[in-house]
């Protein structure tokens, strides 16, 4: 699985079959990969910001959080 960092745009690559953890940090500026920012579903536009109906609300996007609907977002690239 590949995707970027939110944040630094730093390339994030995984084995495949493998899932991104909480704790996961980008290696470039540390900041947290398993959060609403670096997710396929987030989209400021919607109602919480998600796109996913079924997620429940998150308070802090940049966070890590324990979103079970959480998939990194393939196409990040700013």
């Amino acid at each position: 699985m590949l995707f970027h960092c939110w944040k630094c745009r730093a390339r994030i690559e995984y084995p495949a079959g493998s899932r991104v953890g909480r704790r996961d940090t980008c290696p470039q500026c540390n900041s947290a990969l398993h959060s609403c920012r670096n997710c396929q579903f987030y989209d400021p536009s919607k109602n919480n910001q998600c796109a996913e109906p079924q997620a429940e609300w998150v308070r802090d996007k940049e966070a890590a959080n324990l979103c079970e609907y959480y998939s990194p977002n393939p196409t990040l690239h700013a």
